[in-house]
């Protein structure tokens, strides 16, 4: 009987685990895409853009550092490893495009309000294609915290 306990216990742990882990995940993801989207806001509440290049820049560079640490963690899975590359080259394309760097042409001053807009809808778009577990999207969150 005692044996039976124990592995109804074990099914219902892995059950509960199961259920929580898709919240958590969406939540993950959210933080992510909030943080591009509070970036987004401050470039259109700023005037100078000057200012505008160096938010979406700094926010850009903060989110790409964040990755290259989580990106080297030992723990991290090969489904998340794949995950990490393809939103750091994201991330990339969007800090060249914003420099004119690498082929781009730089985002004129005028546009940088709609590119903020661009790269939130991009990152969002992104989130349905990618699957991160929910330690590497929480890594990625602390990360960013401590980084701002």
């Amino acid at each position: 009987m005692t044996a039976r306990k124990t592995y109804g216990v074990l099914i219902m742990l892995g059950m509960m685990m199961s259920i929580l882990a898709l919240p958590a995940r969406a939540d993950g993801k959210g933080a992510i895409q909030r943080y591009f989207s509070d970036a987004a806001c401050k470039v259109k509440a700023t005037e100078s853009p000057s200012e505008k290049r160096d938010i979406l820049n700094e926010s850009l560079q903060t989110m790409s550092t964040a990755l290259d640490v989580v990106g080297k963690s030992a723990s991290m899975s090969p489904g998340d490893a794949v995950g990490i590359d393809h939103v750091r080259a994201l991330i990339q394309e969007k800090r060249d495009e914003l420099a004119g760097r690498n082929g781009y042409s730089r985002v004129p001053d005028g546009q940088l309000n709609a590119f903020a807009n661009y790269v939130v809808q991009d990152m969002e778009q992104a989130d349905q294609l990618i699957t991160i577990s929910v330690i590497t999207l929480l890594l990625i969150i602390i990360l960013i915290v401590l980084l701002v």
